[in-house]
């Protein structure tokens, strides 16, 4: 049974940095993709970036690109999203969710979510 821990949220002011930590245990970490989402209050999850099984490979929504940056460590089974230059637009809680393949697929190819990270952004 996969087990993802999201760590690293937090209250943080506009222009500011935070680096999510999501660790993976139950299966082999380095075979799967991964994938960061968030939910701001009264609005749908949205995709926020995806990482390949190797890390060579990674996509980011509008939302994030230039400003933040999704890595992995497979030897430690972990999961990052460094977010620079934050907005309080980026205020949400934050998922990180386990792909089925060594490639992200879309939200339907994936296997497992974390409990979620809350991110707060002050103006």
């Amino acid at each position: 049974q996969v087990q993802l821990v999201e760590s690293g949220g937090g209250l943080v002011q506009a222009g500011g940095s935070l680096r999510l930590s999501c660790v993976a245990s139950g299966r082999p970490f380095s075979a799967y993709a991964m994938a960061w989402f968030r939910q701001a209050p009264g609005k749908e999850r949205e995709l926020v970036a995806t990482i390949n099984w190797s890390g060579a490979t990674t996509d980011y929504a509008d939302s994030a690109k230039g400003r933040f940056t999704i890595s992995r460590d497979n030897a430690k089974g972990t999961a990052y999203l460094l977010m620079n230059s934050l907005k309080p637009e980026d205020t949400a809680v934050y998922y990180c969710a386990q792909g089925n393949s060594g490639y992200y697929r879309g939200q339907n190819h994936l296997d497992a979510w974390g409990q979620g990270t809350l991110v707060t952004v002050s103006s």
